[in-house]
Formats: structure tokens, sequence, C-alpha cells
């Protein structure tokens, strides 16, 4: 069990298409226990291993933070091992996202208001839900990060050339945040 440093917008591993995870990978349960420990520490919801430095197709959410908004996300806590998104459903809506990854900035961004999604759980069952709502958007965002795609990168060509200065500074470790991070 260890809290591990946040690698930050510019590193790399956050631009990778993550790997599979065989159901014997060594030390999964010490991975799933870091990226929670990791997580709380950061005060996030959500958190991928490409995150903490670690190409490979999981991420954790425990949501129940966010329940004031949305009162079924008290206790939404769960593992996503090999997750698939198969279909993007309903309208699309916008919400305002921030990343660990990314510290001190926080964007408008469109996602669709529900997915299907299929993954292993914890235990490596395989499941298929459907979840929508905050819950959904979570989800993707994470899911995101196993394809090496940044919300950084749902943002319009002017947005993101307003931030270009402040993506530098995150990128060089110049952040004022309360967790380890890791820059190049």
């Amino acid at each position: 069990m260890m809290v591990l440093p946040v690698f930050l917008y510019g590193s790399p591993v956050l631009r990778k298409v993550a790997s599979e995870i065989p159901e014997d990978f060594p030390g999964l349960d010490e991975l799933i226990v870091s990226l929670f420990e990791t997580m709380y520490q950061s005060e996030g919801v959500g958190l991928a291993a490409p995150q903490v430095g670690k190409s490979l197709r999981i991420f954790v959410i425990d949501a129940s933070p966010l329940e004031e908004d949305d009162a079924s996300l008290k206790g939404f806590k769960k593992v996503f091992i090999n997750p698939t998104i198969i279909s993007y459903e309903g309208a699309i809506s916008t919400y305002n996202e921030g990343c660990l990854s990314i510290p001190e900035i926080r964007e408008d961004i469109d996602r669709e208001e529900a997915i299907r999604i299929r993954y292993c759980d914890r235990e490596f069952n395989y499941r298929e839900d459907y979840f929508e709502g905050i819950a959904a958007r979570i989800i993707q965002h994470e899911y995101d990060h196993l394809e090496g795609k940044l919300f950084t990168d749902r943002i319009s060509p002017l947005k993101k050339r307003l931030l270009k200065r402040k993506l530098t500074s995150i990128s060089k470790g110049k952040v004022d945040v309360k967790y380890r991070v890791k820059h190049l």
C-alpha cells in the first residue's frame, strides 16, 4: 500500500494507449490499493494507472464525495480492469471537469450522458454495465486516460491556446498542490 506520485501533463505515459492486464498480473491487488490511496490523498474521485506512471488498462473510482450533486453516487466505488466502452448514449451534456494530472485547470467538457461498458471487476469477473449522469462522465474521463487522451483534448483550439502557458508550467512541475507529483 503506497501513495504514488501523480504524473503531470506533458509526461509521455499519459499519451500512450495502455496495455491489457492479464488475469495473473503480479501485484494487482497492491496496485488497486495504491490507486485508491493515491486518489484519496489527492482528493480525486477517479484515478487511472497511466496517471501514476503505469501504462495499464485499469482505473478506480470513488464518486461518493459527489453524492450531494447526485444521490445515486452514494457508495459508488468501483475498479475497472481492461474496460471497453461499448456504446455512448443519450444527449450531450456539459460539465466542468478537472484532472489530477492537470492541476489548477478546470474546463467545461461535452460528453454523452450515458455509456454501456464491458470490464472486469476487482476479482476479474467479467461485467457489462450501463451508467448515466456523473458516474458515466467520470468513467469516460478515466477511460480517456487509458486511450492516451486528456480532457484538454476535448476543448476548443482557441481555449487550448489560451491555456498554453499554464499547461507548459504544469509540464515543468510548476504547480501548487498538496499531493506528490512527477513531471518530465
